[in-house]
Order: structure tokens, then C-alpha cells, then sequence
């Protein structure tokens, strides 16, 4: 069965249909850099990260492209409470943004599109769509006119009335119509500003992805991606804005919007103020946990940050991390090397047996429009019966240390598909069974020495950290103990 996915526009599942074979084209809309990105912003960006990994790990090759809004009305608030440039509040917290992102595991996208680096070619943009007579201009600002254009409201599902009372309509004495939104701003004093045929101005926000997404996608994309708050207006303006220009469509083939992160009841906010800053998360917990809780349900789903939920979070992680300490030191020099850049086209098989069963489990979940939820309980089924094949492993059956290796092998594709980077802790394994097996030297010769008080002392702590003791006629064997 192909790749499907829940396209915004037609409110289906959809096979994904490109527009070249084996080519994903994708634009995501990124920050307004005006401040720190809170937990939400951050969920929204680090989906576009995996589903970029998943078409990957499928056999497409993808050109992903993130944009910068770096001049905005909000840009030029901060940059007055903070006495400083508007360009210069952009690039500190663009900077921010990229440190949070690299905590939580995202890559840079392929194409990195700054709004500032495009004005030209969004006053040529513009200057078209007067020519086609959907746009005006007032005063040294330019309008979209709404109504010229006959496809308006697809997207979103919305009439006109409807639209007319949703947010973020700016008011205008000039305009023809409540809902023409701007193309172009006049300049006004103090603020940053570019020539154009109508005077000094700068652009206004729609304008700027539908630019930067043709001009390095062309028309008729395969996947735009943003967070549901962007449907209307921005998506929908963007669609008309582009196919108006062009005199076609469609803008972008498939549409996917990532849900909101709520506070409690109410959606995270910067606006509302009810706010938890990445950065702040992010010093609380391990980037990995949080990418954990961020992966943990639909990309579409509606999900509550909650403290309990990141310890939720970090309990399942430590999980795997637990099982591959055990199966690192049960294998040894037998333990896998995780793929560089794990890629299974249609079709294909890269293990055997129970191995493979897992893995075409997790292929057939993130088929199914990127089910993570379903895609972490395969790894979770997997960990729990390779943590029974660990003291016959670590015994030396050879039957159960070759179902081991090829399990672990298993997860370290699955959870790098994921973003995860789990085995960058080898070294850490190598101390790790060093500190335990000295510890079980000293334990011996506290046995040896008839101090069984202090023997048990030792076993007892290893116990408590998660650390199983055989006694055998051969000596003392260990294993990490835990299930999943």
C-alpha cells in the first residue's frame, strides 16, 4: 500500500502523489523571529524534521525548504522594547530558534529562506499580480482583492461571510473589501524599509512564502506544511496569492497542518501569554525526552504539555536506553552497527524474521498518514521480547544472541528514522561495564574475605541502579534488569 496521508485541502486520506517520481518537493513555514519559540512552535518544526526523515528513509529524495519571517510588525514591537534593530532582534533570535532545534535533533532544512533576501523578488511578484488586476494599490500600499479571485476559501473550507469574522483582518480606510489583505506596507517612520514602484515599504507576511516556496519549488509542489493557526489566513492567501500569479493550480499538491499544543484548556500562546519556552523545557529535560513526548501522538492530534507528560516521556526513553546498555554489554563485539542513512524503498527487506516482522510494522504505522503513536509501540513490543533473549545472550546461547543482535539492529534503524541517536552512547557502555564488573571485583574479594556484609552491600546497590547479579560456578554474571 502506498504512502497516505491527510491532505488539509480534500479532508481525506490520500495516497501522497508527487511531482516527480521519487522527488518529495516541501516548504515549512518557520518562525517570526521576534522571540524565544515556545514547546508548541518547537512540535510543529520538529514534525516537519520527521516526516523530511521518513520520505527519506522510504527512497525519496527531498529538497525541504524552512523560511525565516526576519521583518514583521511584530519584529519591529520588540525591536522598540529592546532599543535595538529590528535586523538585529531577527538574527539573536533566529539564532535561539536554530540552538532549540539542535537540541531537539532537527536538521537544517536543505534551502534556509530569509524574507530580507527576497524583496525584490516579491515586489515583482506584486507588480504581477496588479498586472492581473487581483491586487491595488492605496496610497503607497498594495492589496490583494479577495473577491477577483474565484478559488478563495478552498483551503480552509470557509465562505466569505465566514471569513469575514475570522481573525486577523486588518483594518484599512483604503480597502475595497474587509478581507483583501496586504501585499505591500508604505513605509512608515522608523521602520525598515525597501523601494518599490509604489514608494519606500515592506512587504506584508502572506506574501513572502508564496514567493520563496515557487521560486525554489516551482508550482504545484508536493507538501506545505504548517501548524493549523496558519490555515486561515496565511495558507489561504498563499494559495491565492500564487495560482492568481501563476494563472494555474495547484499552489502546493497536498497540505498537512500539525495540531496545537494546549496550556490545560487553552492553546499555547504567545499572545495569551501562557507559555513554555522550549529553551526552558529543554533545560529541564534531555533533548531526546522531549522529542519522545513530541512524537508520541499524530502529527494532527491536539496535545497538553504537562510536566507529567515529559516524565512519562523520559520513563519510556530510559526504557530503550536500558536495553541497549544490556544488549551492548550481552553482545559485545557482536552488537550492530546502527545504519549511517537507513533508506527501505517499496518493498524491501533488511532482516529476517522476527527482526523484519517489527520493522514492517513500524513501515505500515508511519504509511498510515505518519503514525507514530502505532510506530512507537512496535519498538516498545520489540524491546520487551529482546529483553528476554538478554541472559541467554549474556549465557552464551548462540540462538538467542543472534535474535538479540538482529532485534537491536532493528531498533537502531526504527529509532533513527525517528530522529533518535541513541547509540552515540557507546562509550558511555564501555565505562559503564567497566565501573560494574570492578565493582564486582571488589565484591568477590569482600566474599573472600568473609565480609558478606559489605558483599551484600555491593550486590544490593547494583540492584537498586537496575543492575541484575547471577552468581555462577564460573563467577558472577550481570545483566541491566528492566522490561518495556
Amino acid at each position: 500500500m502506498p504512502l497516505q496521508i491527510h491532505d488539509t485541502r480534500t479532508r481525506t486520506l490520500v495516497p501522497l502523489e508527487t511531482r516527480e517520481p521519487g522527488r518529495v518537493s516541501m516548504y515549512g513555514c518557520g518562525p517570526t523571529v521576534y522571540n524565544y519559540v515556545h514547546i508548541g512552535n518547537a512540535r510543529t518544526t520538529l514534525w516537519y524534521d520527521l516526516i523530511r526523515r521518513y520520505l527519506g528513509y522510504r527512497g525519496y529524495d527531498v529538497t525541504y525548504v524552512l523560511n525565516y519571517t526576519d521583518v514583521d510588525d511584530k519584529i519591529i514591537e520588540r525591536s522598540n522594547v529592546e532599543g535595538s534593530d529590528p535586523q538585529e532582534v531577527a538574527g539573536k533570535y533566529a539564532l535561539a530558534f536554530e540552538r532549540d532545534m539542535a537540541a531537539l535533533g532537527v536538521e537544517p532544512p536543505d534551502i534556509l529562506a530569509l524574507a530580507t533576501k527576497h524583496i525584490e523578488d516579491m515586489v515583482t511578484a506584486i507588480e504581477g499580480l496588479i498586472e492581473r488586476n487581483v491586487a491595488y494599490e492605496v496610497d503607497g500600499d498594495v492589496f490583494f482583492a479577495v473577491e477577483r479571485f474565484e478559488g478563495y476559501g478552498r483551503l480552509s473550507g470557509r465562505s466569505l461571510d465566514d471569513m469575514r469574522a475570522g481573525e486577523r483582518i486588518e483594518p484599512h480606510a483604503g480597502k475595497k473589501y474587509p478581507l483583501d489583505f496586504a501585499l505591500w506596507k508604505a513605509a512608515q517612520p522608523g521602520e525598515p524599509s525597501w523601494p518599490s514602484p509604489w514608494g519606500r515599504g515592506r512587504p506584508g507576511w502572506h506574501i513572502e512564502c508564496s514567493v520563496m516556496s515557487v521560486k525554489y519549488l516551482g508550482m504545484s509542489f508536493d507538501i506545505h506544511t504548517g501548524g493549523t493557526d496558519l490555515i486561515f489566513p496565511h495558507h489561504e492567501n498563499e494559495v491565492a496569492q500564487a495560482e492568481a500569479l501563476a494563472g494555474a493550480e495547484p499552489f502546493a499538491r497536498h497540505w498537512l497542518h500539525t495540531g496545537m499544543v494546549q496550556m490545560g484548556d487553552t492553546k499555547m500562546s504567545k499572545s495569551l501569554g501562557n507559555v513554555a519556552l522550549a529553551s526552558d523545557v529543554l533545560a529541564r529535560y534531555p533533548g531526546e525526552v522531549v522529542r519522545y513526548w513530541a512524537l508520541g501522538g499524530s502529527y494532527r492530534s491536539q496535545v497538553t504539555f504537562s510536566d507529567g507528560a515529559l516524565a512519562d516521556a523520559r520513563g519510556a526513553y530510559q526504557r530503550w536506553r536500558t536495553f541497549l546498555e544490556a544488549a551492548r554489554h550481552a553482545l559485545g563485539d557482536r552488537f550492530p552497527r546502527p545504519p549511517d542513512t537507513p533508506r527501505r524503498r517499496v518493498g524491501s527487506d533488511r532482516f529476517d524474521g522476527e527482526g523484519e516482522a517489527y520493522v514492517q510494522r513500524f513501515v505500515e504505522a508511519m504509511d498510515d498518514d505518519f503514525n507514530s503513536a502505532q510506530a512507537l509501540a512496535a519498538i516498545h513490543d520489540l524491546v520487551r521480547e529482546a529483553n528476554g533473549t538478554l541472559e541467554g545472550a549474556q549465557s552464551g546461547d548462540a540462538k538467542d544472541a543472534q535474535l538479540l543482535a538482529t532485534l537491536s539492529e532493528a531498533f537502531l534503524e526504527m529509532t533513527g528514522v525517528l530522529g533518535f541517536d541513541l547509540p552515540s552512547d557507546a562509550v558511555d557502555s564501555e565505562l559503564l561495564g567497566g565501573l560494574i564488573d570492578y565493582l564486582l571485583e571488589l565484591r568477590e574479594q569482600a566474599r573472600s574475605d568473609k565480609s558478606f556484609e559489605r558483599a551484600d552491600e555491593i550486590r544490593d546497590k547494583l540492584s537498586s541502579l537496575g543492575v541484575a547479579i547471577e552468581d555462577t560456578p564460573s563467577g558472577a554474571r550481570w545483566r541491566i534488569s528492566g522490561g518495556s
